[in-house]
């Protein structure tokens, strides 16, 4: 496919993107990811990147970079089924990859073991397996035990 472009998110791409990540089971309401948030991580130096359709204006990929003063954080890297197998991916990790660069800062990510084909990628393209730890998270700050 040639006729797509990268470029960033704005505040009218939220429900294109929501669909997009519900369609890939990358997020949605339960993991706090809305048009706020969105908006708040990105002023906080982070970045989110599409893929669309120039032919369809469709949203077909992204890729959410948050900042946390240390380190780039990549979350929902993802591409809509009916495009994936086509480089769309790798693609995606790349732009992700150059803005670290740019803003010369560590990239974190984290993938299920089950996703063979995108821990691939990411090995061919320089990360690697930071240790042998779990992953834990209170999704709901509302039940934070204090």
């Amino acid at each position: 496919m040639r006729n797509y472009i990268i470029r960033d998110y704005n505040n009218d791409d939220f429900e294109s993107l929501n669909k997009l990540w519900e369609e890939t089971e990358l997020g949605g309401a339960i993991r706090g990811d809305n048009a706020k948030t969105i908006k708040h991580s990105v002023k906080l130096g982070g970045k989110l990147i599409l893929l669309e359709n120039v032919d369809t204006n469709e949203v077909f990929g992204s890729s959410w970079m948050t900042f946390d003063g240390r380190r780039i954080h990549l979350h929902h890297i993802g591409v809509k089924k009916s495009y994936q197998n086509k480089g769309f991916g790798k693609l995606l990790t790349k732009e992700s990859l150059k803005f670290a660069k740019q803003k010369n800062y560590q990239i974190k990510l984290e993938v299920h073991q089950s996703n063979k084909k995108a821990i691939d990628i990411y090995k061919k393209l320089g990360f690697t397996f930071l240790g042998d730890y779990d992953v834990y998270i209170v999704r709901d700050p509302e039940s934070i035990i204090s």
